[in-house]
């Protein structure tokens, strides 16, 4: 029994080699070096080669920058240039139109004064004498404050003068009632109850007119009454709501 040996009683045999460890070590720190050397310089040369490759996309990114800068000063210039153009003519456009507008209304005073004229030098047969031309009113300072100017004409027959008188009566309704007020007792500018004329062609008379608070204005009545060798009467109704609907 004690011949038998157990395997903890076994024994492994090691050559020994004095500075095998340390060359060993050696190895390995020079190889470290040689490949940390050579990765640098690997990496240092992929470095200047990305370095210059930028550099050259960063000049080409530049020029495209000021190419693009320019492009949008010209095309800021040539807004500013439209954008001017387009207010001037504007403006001119409307310059344009109040002329037109102007030479329209022109035109038409000077074909109603030519149409005035012509019938005062050359009436028709039933529109000789004295004559109530028209009567016109604009309202002023509120509802009740009118501006009025009528014309008085001699047609036909403008050799000598034509005097008389002519008076002018506002008719409506006052508290229900029918009333008539004559033109002195509504304006400042008349003192008469029936103001003169003397003519040869025509002759305006104007002023302002104030309405009571409670009338009720309907009709506007004109009698022109001439004297003298040129004896004649004219009458004529105008209707306020006419007269002031424009």
């Amino acid at each position: 029994m004690s011949d038998i040996r157990k395997p903890a009683d076994e024994y492994v045999v090691i050559r020994h080699r004095p500075g095998y460890r340390l060359r060993r070590t050696l190895i390995l720190l020079v190889f470290t070096v040689v490949a940390a050397v050579a990765g640098y310089a690997a990496g240092l040369a992929q470095g200047g080669f990305r370095f210059s490759s930028a550099e050259a996309t960063n000049e080409v990114l530049a020029q495209d920058v000021d190419a693009l800068q320019d492009q949008f000063r010209k095309a800021r210039q040539q807004l500013v240039n439209l954008e001017r153009g387009r207010a001037i003519d504007e403006q001119a456009m409307r310059e344009a139109r109040n002329t037109i507008v102007g030479l329209e209304t022109r035109i038409a005073e000077l074909e109603a004064d030519l149409t005035f004229y012509r019938n005062i030098m050359a009436p028709s047969e039933t529109s000789k004498g004295l004559q109530v031309d028209s009567f016109m009113l604009v309202a002023a300072r509120g509802d009740s404050t009118y501006r009025f100017k009528m014309v008085l004409t001699q047609v036909g027959n403008n050799n000598s003068f034509i005097t008389g008188q002519v008076a002018i009566n506002v008719i409506g309704t006052l508290g229900g009632e029918r009333e008539v007020i004559a033109l002195r007792d509504l304006s400042e500018d008349i003192e008469d109850l029936g103001v003169r004329f003397r003519f040869r062609y025509f002759q305006d008379v104007e002023g302002t007119l104030v309405l009571p608070g409670d009338f009720e204005p309907l009709e506007i009545q004109v009698v022109a009454q001439a004297q003298g060798s040129n004896a004649s009467k004219a009458e004529r109704t105008f209707d306020w709501t006419k007269l002031t609907e424009s």
